[in-house]
C-alpha cells in the first residue's frame, strides 16, 4: 500500500525533533522499546509515521537499558565506583555511563567502536570522555593516562575472550571488572539456536566459564555472578561477572 506523502522515516523524525542524536541513536532507542507512536510501540527504525503522529521516548530519564541492567549488578557486587575514574567499554548510548555517574564516579571514559550513538546528555557532561572508534582488542596501558580502577563493558557481536589483554592493560592492579556475557556471542554459532536465542542453561554456564578461564590466563580471577534482572533486546539471558586481579 503506497504511503501517504509527507510521511516520514520514523528514526530520521526523531533526530529532527531533537529525540535522538542520530539515526543509530535512534534505532537503539527503539529496539530497547522505549519508543511509542500513537501510544503503540514502534517496531521499526525505518516505518513511516504521520507528519501529525505523537512520538513519545518512555525511557524515564535513562539513556538506554543498559543502566537497569548494571545497576543491579554494582548493588550484587558491592563495587563502588564514588570518586573513581572508571572505563566504559562499548558504551553505546552510554546506559552504563549514566549509572555510573549517578553513582558517584568522579569521571567516565565511554569509548565504542562505532559513531554518533551516545545520548548527547552524555556527550556534553564534562565528566564524561567520549572516545568513538575505539576497538577494545587494541586498548594499551596509557591510552587514557593512569589504569582505570573500575572498568565496566558491554559489546556484542565478539567473544569476550578476544578482549581480555585489552582490559587488563587498562585495569588497574586492585581494580574492579564488571562485564556482561551475552552466551549467544560465547558459545559459537553452531550452538545458537535459529532464532539466536540460547535457552539452554548448561551453555549459559559454559559461556561465563569461558570468559572466566579467558581472564584467569590473565591473572585475573572471577569473584562473582550473576543473571542480569533485564534480557537482552533479543529475548537472551544475560549474565554479569565481576573479576579481580589475583592478589
Amino acid at each position: 500500500m503506497p504511503v501517504a506523502v509527507g510521511w516520514r522515516r520514523l528514526d530520521m523524525v526523531m533526530v529532527e525533533s531533537g529525540m535522538a542524536t542520530s539515526r543509530s541513536h535512534a534505532a537503539r532507542l527503539i529496539a530497547d522499546g522505549y519508543v511509542t507512536v500513537d501510544g503503540l510501540v514502534a517496531d521499526k527504525a525505518a516505518r513511516k509515521v504521520a507528519p501529525d503522529a505523537r512520538i513519545v521516548v518512555t525511557n524515564a530519564g535513562l539513556v538506554g537499558r543498559g543502566g537497569l541492567k548494571l545497576r543491579g549488578a554494582l548493588d550484587t557486587f558491592g563495587v563502588s565506583v564514588v570518586g573513581k575514574r572508571c572505563l566504559d567499554i562499548g558504551a553505546s548510548t552510554g546506559g552504563f555511563t549514566q549509572v555510573l555517574l549517578e553513582r558517584g564516579a568522579e569521571r567516565v571514559v565511554a569509548i565504542d567502536v562505532g559513531h554518533d550513538q551516545l545520548d548527547l546528555r552524555l556527550v556534553m557532561d564534562p565528566r564524561v570522555e567520549n572516545h568513538e572508534g575505539i576497538n577494545a582488542r587494541h586498548l594499551q596501558e596509557g591510552d587514557f593516562g593512569n589504569r582505570f580502577p573500575v572498568v565496566v563493558g558491554d559489546l556484542s557481536f565478539i567473544s569476550l575472550a578476544l578482549v581480555v589483554d585489552g582490559v587488563v592493560n587498562v585495569a588497574a592492579d586492585d581494580g574492579d571488572v564488571v562485564f556482561l556475557v551475552k552466551p549467544q556471542f560465547e558459545v559459537g554459532k553452531d550452538l545458537v539456536g535459529r532464532t539466536g536465542i540460547v535457552s539452554d542453561p548448561n551453555l549459559h554456564r559454559s559461556a561465563i566459564a569461558g570468559v572466566a578461564r579467558a581472564f584467569e590466563l590473565a591473572d585475573w580471577h572471577l569473584r562473582e555472578t550473576v543473571e542480569s534482572p533485564v534480557v537482552g533486546g533479543d529475548g537472551n539471558r544475560e549474565f554479569f561477572v565481576w573479576l579481580r586481579k589475583k592478589s
